[in-house]
């Protein structure tokens, strides 16, 4: 039997701040399935919508994406629709690679639509954001593990799921996700999510530069925290991630 052919997709993009305060593009290149389409918006930043023409993602797909923010430029990265991760042939993984750059003074709004992950969907993929001293980023991303309405249960899944974000080139936040086997059954644990239904997995990040004020001093929001005030105050820091409920109707 013959293999099918897979997908194959990389984009890259970088922005640099003007002389007049607005965001101009600096690079773009884009091939395969990988299309980026900045559509024009009434504000000083950039916003590039991330369109995969293959529809979605299943075992054998390679996809890859860079984007930069320069000095001072302002990047919002999102998707033209839900992103799906379909059935895969037996020993067969999709890969989605993201690496984001921020420079200092710049920011990163990372604001993909959910990913939805169907039976016997294989998937493995890496999120990587580097962050200068002061830079800046917000990230909202959410998976679905199957949709509720339409009665769809995920027996048989291959999920590994990889978030490291590091400032100054020091680890500042970690995690990952590693399902295999019926997600349903071991989603239902107490533990996990405890609930009957179909489940969400949805993360909130949110990271704001503060103007340093010297290690531990009396104005640091965050004083007892000696390592925030390495590279200057990160105020306010924000992350929430939780798998939830969301049962059908």
């Amino acid at each position: 039997m013959s293999l099918q052919p897979r997908t194959r997709g990389a984009g890259s993009i970088a922005v640099r701040a003007a002389a007049q305060g607005e965001t101009r593009l600096a690079n773009l290149r884009q091939s395969g399935a990988m299309k980026l389409v900045l559509p024009r918006v009434f504000r000083p930043d950039i916003e590039a919508v991330i369109v995969n023409t293959a529809g979605g993602v299943t075992g054998g797909d390679r996809l890859q994406l860079e984007a930069v923010a320069g000095a001072g430029a302002c990047l919002t990265l999102s998707t033209q629709a839900a992103e799906r991760i379909y059935r895969a042939q037996p020993g067969e993984v999709g890969c989605v690679d993201t690496r984001l750059e921020v420079a200092a003074g710049a920011r990163i709004n990372w604001l993909p639509q959910e990913t939805i992950l169907f039976d016997h969907a294989a998937l493995n993929r890496r999120l990587t954001v580097d962050l200068a001293a002061e830079a800046g980023f917000l990230m909202v991303e959410t998976l679905v593990f199957g949709r509720a309405a339409m009665g769809e249960v995920l027996h048989e899944v291959h999920l590994r799921d990889r978030i490291r974000i590091n400032r100054a080139g020091a680890p500042l936040y970690l995690d990952g996700i590693a399902l295999a086997g019926d997600v349903q059954r071991h989603l239902a644990r107490p533990a996990i999510a405890g609930a009957p239904g179909r489940w969400r997995r949805w993360f909130l990040w949110a990271l704001r530069p503060r103007r340093s004020c010297g290690p531990c001093a009396p104005c640091c929001p965050r004083r007892r925290r000696p390592a925030c005030c390495r590279a200057g105050c990160w105020w306010p820091v924000c992350w929430h991630r939780t798998v939830s409920s969301c049962a059908a109707p």
